[in-house]
């Protein structure tokens, strides 16, 4: 296993700040490419999973699946980054699109939320059917590593994976919401809302039936609760937006997780609230933490030379699914 020195991140000298560190990392690597090819996986409520494999084709090596966050897909600086460390590092790896965040619209009426966990489910059982020996891993962005946190506490020692990695999760909803709808003069709010509506929008026919609201209705939404309270909650069964945050959180069910997972947080993540820090007294034996006091939102930049940046989560992940594979053998 890892040690706790090796588990300390240390932010560049020259991106100390918590909003740079969320924003700039986006802009270093215009140019890179994840080099993977589809697959539509047909799932029991005859719609798709689209997923984004990274491989070499070698079946015998340990496969990790990920996750992005809100809005995400396979372009993310984050995940395209992870994708290509991880096979640089000798694991397969594959990326499952959210409904609604793949290039083709999904079917159904229903997309995607901060505690859905039934999809992620039906691809790591499809996945142990494919490959009954192959070493299973999974590492989780933001809303992705709410879903995973909450997966694994759900399912306990069934979770089908052999370890997990968990980063920047808003393991606590109601009150990260809030953070999101100020900091930063409410750009991170706006960022994700006009992403937000612009995925409904291309879906509108889908939900028309499903929600009381118009097409020019999503589009005067402001506000990130507003959204989740008209459009997130109703589609997926839920009372309002409260309900929804209090039922989706992981950070209740992070006591029952009975799989190696590492959650990696930021004390300053400008979009969310300490609430959502993970202490001692909230997690089971086998999750080890590693919060640190700078790193922003799935940031995490380190080095000495600004045009050479460090992404340490690149680093950090594979040595700890390598660490699991070694105390696996």
């Amino acid at each position: 296993m890892l040690k706790p020195s090796e588990l300390t991140f240390q932010p560049a000298w020259w991106m100390r700040n918590r909003h740079l560190q969320t924003i700039l990392p986006r802009l270093f690597r215009p140019t890179l490419k994840a080099d993977v090819r589809y697959e539509h996986l047909e799932t029991p409520d005859d719609d798709f999973l689209e997923l984004a494999w990274a491989n070499k084709g070698n079946q015998q090596a340990p496969l990790v699946v990920v996750l992005h966050g809100l809005e995400g897909n396979i372009n993310s600086f984050y995940a395209k980054g992870l994708l290509q460390a991880l096979t640089t590092a000798g694991l397969d790896a594959v990326l499952m699109h959210f409904r609604n965040c793949s290039r083709q619209v999904n079917r159904q009426p229903r997309a995607y939320h901060s505690g859905e966990t039934s999809d992620l489910a039906f691809l790591l059982q499809t996945l142990k059917q494919r490959f009954v020996d192959r070493p299973l891993y999974a590492v989780g962005f933001s809303l992705g590593g709410n879903v995973l946190a909450k997966y694994l506490g759900e399912q306990g020692h069934d979770s089908q994976l052999d370890g997990a990695a968990v980063i920047s999760a808003p393991y606590h909803l109601s009150s990260s919401c809030q953070v999101i709808r100020k900091s930063c003069f409410k750009l991170y709010q706006k960022y994700l809302l006009d992403r937000m509506k612009r995925s409904f929008s291309r879906k509108f026919d889908q939900i028309e039936g499903a929600l009381q609201i118009g097409r020019d209705e999503i589009q005067q939404i402001r506000d990130l609760w507003q959204f989740d309270e008209r459009i997130t909650a109703p589609l997926h069964g839920f009372k309002g937006a409260e309900d929804y945050y209090a039922k989706a959180s992981a950070q209740p069910y992070l006591k029952q997780i009975a799989t190696p997972t590492l959650l990696i947080h930021a004390a300053d993540d400008p979009m969310l609230s300490t609430r959502a820090i993970p202490t001692q007294t909230q997690i089971s034996d086998q999750v080890t933490l590693a919060v640190s006091p700078q790193g922003g939102h799935v940031g995490f930049i380190a080095g000495r030379n600004p045009f050479k940046p460090v992404f340490w989560l690149e680093q950090i992940v594979p040595a700890y699914l390598h660490s699991l594979l070694n105390h696996r053998v």
